[in-house]
């Protein structure tokens, strides 16, 4: 029974609080059979090992690690900016949830290098599990994804190349226990904006095999973390990557102030602020060896970039599943004009619309971390799994109507967290700019292309791929601005490609194969063919909406 006073007017049980269980509590892994497929058909033998750590992380997800991202939520990251005598200390103070989460997780990290040990050793893919734990958590949390996952990979590799001998082997320290331990912050973005490299304004300048460096960055998230990779300009122009830790070598606190944190819109789980480097010791992460050359660092966290964005659709797949459980759960339980709102052939519609979409965006961020590696894939799968996100989450408040206006229902929390994934790593723009210098420096259009021919089975998608690659042609002989301006509805396409064929693809993998074919169908109904004067109206009734809901989602 609820914990609440029944009002004496009050004489049914529409109402019942335990009626509008949401996806909190369930297990998460149980309730997602699109995963179940994803994780059969990536660990092939070693699926069996890994199920029962499946299902426990499910657990996980939808227990402990769904509350505790409500209660930090509502009880963000503090400041302490000095201690009793004043000195600046710069302390981020996370909430006890906020710890609760990430030591459960830390327990049972499917990221952490001992993990993948034992994948390896009972034929399993790493990969494939570590795309599973981050979309099981994005779920629940993507500021926790942010602030354990922000740039730790870019940290190691870096300064594995780079760094003095004495600062690689404290990196190796702070990540014992993997990229994803909380631990690596990404210090890029200056008042000027972030993509705009010309316009950085904080400087380096040489000390021995160290380098100081002064500056501000106003929006740089997991402060709290212990190693960042900050952008700087270097004496002679050039803007390079440079390690910077808390404490100085001898041990002494580094010149980093934070100044504060910031107050977002959504993903409080994770510390933003603007921080301020005086002085602080340095290690150049470019050229040939430790504290020398200019150039290639960057090139190289240029490309560790594109896994960032990978980690950033992620976590808009994951709001869109979230979104569409909440969605399913409430519509099942509230009644309106005498039944269940899902039973009603609108809701049916849109739910069924809702399903297709986030497979389709899971299809291709599951192909973008395990897959081949695409020079054009992170682009294109940011560019639509963040988006979804967004309409995801707005989908659900309407679903939920008044009630998912308001905080205390779980939805609104979706659509403020989804509203900054369209942002981190590069807005839609810049993901367009990026597709461009793809094709053109790198021809990279030629693989992507070869790559869709041979996951198409239909008629139809074989046809649009011969279609895009007519349009990349078409593209590339216009006139410079007008390319540029034309360069978002092209990077729609290849998405919607791209995602069609991915669906067609996994209804030959032997595994739920009608459902499959049906969401491809679906799918590029949708986005690759044209509706005709009457806008589909014309077309056979027809409502597979039961036939999509059973392999999406089991209450």
């Amino acid at each position: 029974m609820g914990r609440y006073l029944v009002e004496p007017f009050d004489h049914s049980d529409r109402y019942a609080t335990e009626r509008y269980q949401g996806a909190e509590g369930r297990n998460w892994w149980r309730c997602d059979p699109t995963l179940h497929l994803l994780m059969r058909r990536r660990l092939g033998d070693g699926y069996a090992w890994a199920e029962p750590h499946l299902d426990r992380l499910g657990a996980l997800m939808g227990g402990l690690v769904a509350r505790s991202a409500e209660e930090t939520d509502r009880n963000p990251p503090r400041l302490e900016k000095y201690d009793k005598w004043g000195r600046d200390v710069s302390q981020v103070v996370m909430p006890p949830s906020f710890h609760a989460a990430r030591d459960a997780l830390m327990a049972d990290n499917f990221t952490s290098p001992a993990f993948a040990e034992q994948a390896r050793v009972h034929g399993a893919d790493p990969a494939a599990l570590g795309a599973a734990w981050t979309y099981l958590l994005d779920q629940a949390d993507i500021g926790m994804g942010c602030a354990l996952g922000t740039g730790g990979d870019m940290v190691v590799s870096l300064a594995e190349k780079h760094a003095p001998a004495d600062v690689r082997d404290r990196v190796r320290e702070i990540f014992a226990n993997g990229f994803y331990s909380g631990e690596a912050a990404q210090m890029f973005t200056e008042r000027t904006g972030g993509s705009d490299l010309a316009a950085l304004e904080s400087a380096a300048t040489p000390a021995g095999d160290a380098w100081l460096l002064t500056g501000l960055k106003w929006f740089a998230s997991n402060a709290n973390g212990s190693a960042f990779v900050v952008l700087a300009r270097l004496p002679e122009g050039a803007v390079a990557p440079f390690l910077v830790l808390w404490e100085r070598r001898d041990g002494s606190r580094n010149g980093v102030r934070i100044r504060r944190l910031k107050d977002k819109l959504g993903t409080r789980s994770v510390a933003s602020a603007e921080v301020e480097f005086t002085g602080a010791e340095a290690f150049l992460l470019a050229g040939p060896g430790p504290g020398s050359g200019s150039g290639s660092g960057l090139g190289t966290m240029m490309k560790l970039t594109n896994a960032s964005r990978l980690g950033v659709a992620m976590m808009g797949v994951g709001v869109a599943r979230r979104a569409l459980v909440e969605s399913i759960c409430y519509a099942a339980a509230r009644e309106a004009f005498g039944r269940p709102l899902i039973e009603q052939p609108l809701m049916r519609r849109k739910l069924g619309e809702l399903i297709v979409e986030v497979e389709a965006a899971q299809a291709m961020v599951f192909d973008g971390h395990t897959g081949p590696r695409l020079r054009l894939g992170p682009a294109l799968i940011k560019l639509r799994a963040s988006r979804l996100g967004v309409t995801a989450a707005g989908d659900a408040i309407e679903v939920h109507g008044g009630n998912g206006y308001i905080e205390q229902w779980p939805v609104a929390r979706l659509l403020r967290d989804a509203q900054v994934n369209p942002i981190w790593e590069g807005g839609d723009n810049i993901l367009c700019l990026d597709v461009r210098r793809a094709m053109e420096k790198e021809q990279a259009h030629l693989p992507f292309l070869a790559h869709l021919r041979t996951l198409a089975t239909s008629d139809l998608v074989r046809t649009r791929i011969e279609d895009l690659a007519k349009a990349i042609e078409a593209w590339s002989s216009l006139e410079r601005a007008t390319a540029e301006a034309r360069l978002y509805p092209l990077a729609q396409f290849m998405a919607d490609v791209y995602a069609a064929a991915l669906l067609e693809d996994q209804a030959t993998w032997g595994l739920d194969d009608d459902r499959k074919a049906l969401v491809a169908r679906l799918y590029a109904e949708t986005h690759l063919t044209d509706p005709g004067p009457l806008r589909g109206l014309d077309r056979p009734a027809a409502d597979p909406f039961d036939t999509l809901l059973a392999g999406a989602v089991t209450l």
